[in-house]
Parts: structure tokens; sequence; C-alpha cells
């Protein structure tokens, strides 16, 4: 079995028998909307839609429609405009966002430009007979304009496909290179963007450009360019769609078994896998109504090439193409209250609650977010692929959490990179929670958070002032995807562990522990202490505090009630159960309780 990671050519997909889940079914919805934008985060297989679509609609690709679709939904029962357009398509990924505005501005007409000059040779190879189209070098919307003439004089019209329109612009708004101001310089007034897609837009008033789809991570940039094209219907909440891109589960299933019987695995390999691959990559929704998620392709496909080559599981569950997308929780993290919002969203693990998604906002409405919920940050973050919709609440807001263990991930590397920015200090923590989980001491570890991490606290105004700001630290040390399933908030039997490390059903062969952590705070106010005073206390003294005496006895049941549960649930399990008791955010007590002594 052949999978196609990192290819977007639908053609060669499917002329080469590569896997492939058919989505041309949808065909039939994409056609009751003529202007339509469609959003997905980054690499979760928009290009490969633009790619079928093109295919299915080129009119110079008509002689292959049988082969290329005949064995697919649509082939069997084919609409009345397959083959009938000519195809213009930009990816503005190609446009490189370093330099000044005006340098941004040539490189975007120079695709333009070259577009258009690969149009028109392409037709007239294919023996179409385009009237000549001149290329202005300096204007690529006098082209663009030129273009127009030429096809209204010819029997077909224009499908424009534009791949990536945001992403040159989202490059140059997270200010990742070059000097501050391009960004409003090219999307308002009279910015190369705008005026692009008012041309574009005017195109498809005189029928030229008859139907325009265009794809994006986020509708921040097509909100900041307002009247430049105000005709595109967002399509991008539609239940109908929320598969369109995106794997399902049954169709991995599947996959899976035929992986696992080419291995000569086991039959039980393929719930093995799948639940793996579930607990890191699936839980991505793009509907409140729709039937089930998605996962995300990139990721499933990185997994299921691996497996099938080596009969065996990625070592790391987190393909390197999508490590970049921490740097959409960085820019969140320079913002106001950006830090803020990123430690709620990893200490709050039944997820955050905005009235509805923005559709449509601008980057000055989420610069100045003051809103109570966050509604603009969230829905950024939403729109990036690092929160998704998990449902409604029983008076219908919208309930958005972190999807999947790989994002998780992101997350704790970004707030670990947030609290102590030298990584000399982190190496030194991640020194420390080795301890932990190879030779079941916690000391180092909770003398690094008490000495490091507590001096940070200290110096920021976080809301939160308990437990989770602690479990937070502690997570940020001890993740680690690589041997564990990592799980925060872990629920067993309607109750909550805090702190879940699961070694990974294939790395079971090394000599680690799986460790399960009960975090217990108490306040200065409710030991009576104040900060001095608890400074100077002796870890003993610390300990024998009646608060901290109580915090301990309950986090000791809890904790052997939870390791009990999950000996049952999982069985074999090499466990060691820590109760972390923090004296406000001056000291910090352990015990070991009841742990597995192999």
């Amino acid at each position: 079995m052949k999978f196609p990671y990192g290819i977007c050519d639908f053609r060669y997909i499917n002329r080469n028998g590569y896997f492939y889940c058919d989505r041309t079914g949808k065909i039939l919805l994409l056609e009751t909307t003529k202007f339509q934008l469609f959003i997905r985060p980054r690499r979760f297989g928009k290009s490969l839609l633009l790619s079928m679509l093109e295919n299915y609609y080129d009119v110079a690709k008509k002689d292959e429609f049988e082969k290329l679709f005949g064995h697919l939904a649509i082939g069997r029962n084919p609409t009345e405009l397959r083959n009938s357009y000519f195809i213009l398509r930009f990816d503005f990924s190609c446009v490189d966002p370093t330099g000044k505005a005006e340098d941004i501005r040539r490189s975007l007409y120079d695709h333009v430009n070259a577009c258009i000059e690969g149009f028109q040779m392409l037709y007239n190879f294919k023996g179409f007979n385009l009237p000549h189209i001149p290329i202005a070098r300096d204007n690529a919307l006098y082209s663009l304009k030129a273009l127009a003439n030429a096809v209204q004089m010819m029997p077909y019209p224009v499908y424009l496909l534009i791949d990536e329109y945001d992403n040159f612009a989202n490059t140059v708004m997270m200010g990742v290179q070059g000097p501050e101001g391009r960004y409003e310089a090219l999307v308002h007034e009279e910015g190369p963007l705008r005026t692009l897609f008012k041309a574009i837009k005017s195109g498809t008033s005189g029928s030229v450009f008859d139907r325009v789809f265009i794809t994006g991570v986020s509708p921040v940039v097509m909100s900041d360019i307002t009247s430049g094209y105000n005709i595109a219907e967002n399509i991008y909440f539609d239940s109908e769609l929320n598969d369109i891109c995106g794997i399902a589960e049954k169709e991995l299933e599947a996959v899976l078994q035929e992986i696992v019987d080419e291995c000569g695995h086991d039959p039980e390999k393929t719930g093995e896998a799948l639940d793996l691959m579930r607990t890191y990559y699936n839980g991505y929704c793009f509907s409140p109504a729709a039937p089930e998620p998605v996962y995300n392709p990139t990721l499933a496909l990185y997994f299921l090439k691996q497996f099938e080559k080596s009969c065996d599981y990625p070592r790391k569950m987190l393909d390197a193409n999508l490590a970049t997308d921490d740097a959409k929780l960085e820019y969140v993290a320079r913002l106001p209250e950006g830090q803020q919002l990123l430690m709620d969203l990893v200490q709050e693990g039944k997820g955050v609650e905005i009235g509805d998604m923005e559709d449509r906002f601008g980057i000055r409405e989420m610069v100045s977010d003051s809103s109570q919920d966050h509604a603009f940050f969230i829905s950024f973050l939403y729109y990036f692929g690092v929160l998704t919709i998990k449902g409604e609440t029983p008076d219908l807001k919208l309930i958005l959490k972190v999807p999947n263990l790989v994002t998780q991930g992101l997350y704790v590397e970004r707030i670990g990179q947030m609290l102590l920015p030298d990584p000399r200090n982190r190496d030194e923590g991640k020194l420390a929670a080795e301890q932990v989980y190879q030779k079941g001491d916690m000391a180092p570890l909770c003398r690094f958070v008490e000495e490091r991490y507590f001096k940070v606290f200290h110096n920021r105004d976080y809301r939160w002032a308990n437990e989770l700001t602690v479990k937070t630290a502690f997570l940020t040390l001890l993740y680690n995807d690589i041997i564990y399933i990592m799980d925060s908030e872990h629920e067993i039997d309607r109750g909550h562990a805090d702190l879940t490390m699961i070694i990974r059903p294939d790395k079971r062969h090394g000599k680690v522990f799986d460790v399960l952590i009960e975090f217990k705070f108490v306040t200065l106010k409710e030991s009576g202490l104040s900060a001095e005073k608890a400074s100077a206390l002796s870890e003993e003294e610390v300990r024998e505090l009646p608060q901290m005496q109580k915090a301990l006895e309950t986090g000791r049941e809890q904790v052997l009630s939870y390791g009990d549960r999950l000996e049952k649930k999982y069985g074999n399990l090499r466990l060691k159960r820590f109760v972390v008791a923090s004296l406000g955010f001056e000291r910090i007590c352990f015990e070991a309780v009841g742990n597995y002594d192999g």
C-alpha cells in the first residue's frame, strides 16, 4: 500500500494507486455556491481538495474523466459542469513574505503573472487557441484584466482556485520577519492584496471568473481586506463539509487492519494502533453539528507510512512538518493576556466556552480583544488547529478544547519556553524529571520546581494560584510523548487523576515506570503563614503543618484509588504513585504511595 504523504496532486495519486479517501461526492454540495471561502488548519488536505476540483472541472482533462473519476463517487453521478472550465490557479504560499511591503507586492505580482503565463501556454498547447494575453511585469492587475479580455472571446469561463490565500500575509502579520507596519500596507487602503481581490471581484461581475474557490487557514486576512472581496460565502462551518478534508476513523481502521495483516501481527494490534492514533491525532471538529471528529490527514499518513514501512509505530508521534504550528502559540503569547490564555487552556481540562465562533474578524479586533470570553483569541487558535469544537453547553455556548495529545505537546512546550526562557534551565528541569520515571525519585523535580518555577510565579500575575498552576509546571518538565501517553485530568470511573503517564504499548520493553501524580495546594492564608515564614521552614516542618498533613492525606487516598483503577484498566503497569503538595508558591513536599517495587 502506498501512502501519499506530502503529495497533493490528485491526478498523480489517482493514476499511481495511492491511498485516497474519496471526497468527490462533496462536489454536488460545492456547486450550490459560486464564490466560496474554505478554512482549515495548515496541512489538512486543502491543496489536494483544490487539485481534485481542478481535475474535475478542467476542460483540458475531458478525455481523462473516466480514468480519474469513473471509480469514484462523482464518476457514477457526474454533474453537468464537469470539464467545462478553464482553470486558473494561484498558490500564495509561493509569495515571498520577506522585505518591505513593496518587495512583497513585487513577489505577489510576479506569482500572478507567472500563473497567467502558464495558463496561456497550457491551453494553447492543448489546442484551445487563446487570444494573446499581454503580461505587464510591474502591474499584475493589468495582466489579470488582459486574461479576462481574452477569455471573454472563448466559449469557456474561468474557475479560479486560490490556495493558501493568507499564507504570506499571516507570516507578515505575526511579525516573523521584517519591520512592523507591513501587514497594514498589504491589506488596507490600496495595498496590493486588497487591490488584487478587487480585480478578482470585478472579474466575477463580468462572468469571466464564473466560480472562485479560496482556501486559507483563517478569515482574518479576508476580513482585513473587507470591501476588496466581500462576495465569498463562508462554507467552513457547514456540517456536511466537516470531513471533506481529514480522515474518518472507520477509514483508518480498515487501513490499519490491512497493515497488521501484512506485517503478521496479531489481530488485536489493529485496535491498539487505532487507540494510539485516536489519542494522538483525532479530535478535529469544524461544526457543532458534525456527526464525528476527523483525523488530521498529514499526521495520520505520517503514522500509516511509518507503520507500514517498519511494522512498528513511529518513535516520534509529532510530524516535524507540523511542529511549526508552535509559532501561532508564540504569537498569541505576545499579545495582551495571551500568556494567561495559554495557561488557562492547559489548566482547564474541560475546555473553554465562548458565545459563538467569530467567522470574520481583523487583526485589530484580535489585538485589542478585551471580551470576557476572549472570543477573538479563541477563534484564532481554533482556525490554526490548536483548539477544536467539542460540543455545546446546556445554554448553547460553544465548548472548545485542545484536540489531542500532539497538540497538547505544542502548548506544553510553548508554556515551558514562556516560563523558563533560558534553555539551560529547561534542560536542568528535564534531567530532574527523568529521575521520576527512570528511578521513581520525585525529590530532584520538586526541588527544581520550588527553586526555579516558584520564582517565576511570584513575578507574574496569573489568575490561577492553586494546584493547577503547579501541575502545569510539572507537566512542562515531565512531558515526553516518545515514551508516554501523557494525560492531565485523566478520567477513571467518573473520577479524575491529575497527571497520568502511561508507557506507550510499543515502549513497554523499556526500563521506565508508569507514573500517577495527584497535586494539592495549600494557600498561605489557609496556613496562617507569611511567604517569609513559609520559606524559612525546614522540609519536615512544612510537612508537619496541619493543613499540609490534611492535603497529603486526601491526596494519598485519591492516588491509591485512582492507581488501583488504572491497574484494573490497563493491567501490567509498573506504577509509581505520588502526592505532591504545595504551600503557596513557596514550598513543596511529596509522598510516594503504594508503589511498584520492580
